[in-house]
């Protein structure tokens, strides 16, 4: 595959790939800074695919929060990226209060 070379507009760097980009504004991964980021990232996808399921089953975040026995502020702060969330507590949201199976993969 080949990779395009992009110059950022402000400093003039070149960035070859999005990995080269989370290394230059992050650090290495393992690194204290980047394992924070990655974290706050898949916590911003984990609510921005709850609130697009919750979309698609025509609930509210109240709605979904009485089926599942949280409270909308909860149910707000996940979809927010603001929450840390407990297995557990996704797998209810998803299965019992989305009515949807929920499958996790280690790679």
């Amino acid at each position: 595959m080949k990779t395009k070379e992009i110059k950022t507009k402000r400093s003039g760097n070149k960035i070859t790939d999005w990995n080269d980009h989370l290394d230059k504004k992050y650090g290495k991964v393992g690194t204290v800074k980047r394992t924070e980021f990655e974290s706050k990232a898949q916590a911003f996808v984990i609510g921005e695919l709850l609130k697009e399921e919750r979309g698609k089953a025509n609930l509210t975040q109240e709605a979904l929060a009485e089926k599942t026995g949280t409270k909308k502020s909860y149910i707000s702060r996940i979809e927010n990226g603001r929450a840390d969330i407990q297995l557990s507590t996704l797998f209810k949201l998803v299965e019992q209060g989305l009515n949807r199976k929920l499958e996790l993969y280690i790679r």
